[in-house]
C-alpha cells in the first residue's frame, strides 16, 4: 500500500514494517488464493539502515497484530549503492542528504555501529553503578539505538541490498570487524565475483525483488 520506505533520514532502524501493516490489502487475498500463507515484509532501500521487517502470515482483514507469526526472528533492511547515495533522487531544488558516496555509505554504517557501542557501554556502567548502591538516574530510551545493539549482538539479523562487488565486499569486511555476521544478500548481482567471501562470511544469496 506504499509507506514502505523511509526516505527522511539515512539510518533509520527505529521503523517497523509491522507499525505499518494492516489486514485490507486486496494483495493478501490475492496471494493467498494463489496458496501463499507468509510472507516476509521488508523495510525500502533508501537508507544505509533501514526499518525493522515483519514476517507475517496472510490473514486477508485481519488486525496487524493477529497477521504476526509468532516467535519469528528479528530482521532489519541495509541497503548499499545508488539508493542510499540518493543517485537517482536528485531532482531540482531538492535538499539531499548525507551521504551522497559510497564511502559516505560505509561511513554512516560505521558510525552507527560505534555510537551503540558507546551506548551500550554507559549502559553497562549505569547497572555496575546501581549494583554498587548509587542513585542513577534513568537514560531516555532511544529505540534507534537499541535496535542497532541488538544487530551487534546478533539479536536482530541484517538482510542487505545491493549490487557491486565492491560494496558487498565492503559490508561483509564492515561486519566482521564489528564481529556480526550478514544473514542475506539480495538482488547481489555482482556476487558471482565474491562468492568465495561471501560463502566464507555465512551470508545467503538471492536474486529476487
Amino acid at each position: 500500500e506504499g509507506g514502505g520506505n523511509e526516505t527522511t533520514r539515512t539510518i533509520t532502524p527505529g521503523g517497523r514494517v509491522r507499525d505499518g501493516r494492516t489486514g485490507n490489502d486486496i494483495e493478501i487475498y490475492r496471494a493467498t488464493a494463489a496458496g501463499v500463507t507468509g510472507a516476509k515484509i521488508r523495510h525500502g532501500c533508501a537508507n544505509a539502515i533501514g526499518g525493522q521487517s515483519a514476517t507475517i502470515k496472510l490473514k486477508y482483514r485481519k488486525t496487524a497484530n493477529e497477521q504476526l507469526f509468532p516467535g519469528a526472528p528479528r530482521g532489519i533492511k541495509f541497503a548499499l549503492g545508488e539508493n542510499p547515495k540518493q543517485s537517482n533522487g536528485r531532482a531540482p531544488g531538492r535538499v539531499l542528504r548525507y551521504p551522497s558516496t559510497r564511502l559516505g555509505v560505509e561511513a554512516v554504517i560505521r558510525r552507527a555501529f560505534d555510537e551503540a557501542k558507546d551506548w551500550l557501554a554507559h549502559q553497562k556502567d549505569d547497572l555496575d553503578r546501581f549494583a554498587n548502591g548509587e542513585m542513577v538516574p534513568p537514560r531516555r530510551r532511544d529505540v534507534r539505538l537499541e535496535t542497532i545493539a541488538g544487530i551487534l549482538s546478533g539479536d536482530v539479523a541484517i538482510h542487505s541490498h545491493c549490487y557491486r562487488a565492491d560494496e558487498i565486499l565492503m559490508l561483509l569486511e564492515t561486519a566482521e570487524s564489528y564481529g556480526i555476521r550478514v544473514r542475506t544478500l539480495q538482488h547481489v548481482l555482482e556476487g558471482y565475483k565474491v562468492a568465495p567471501e561471501i560463502a566464507r562470511h555465512g551470508a545467503g544469496a538471492w536474486g529476487g525483488r
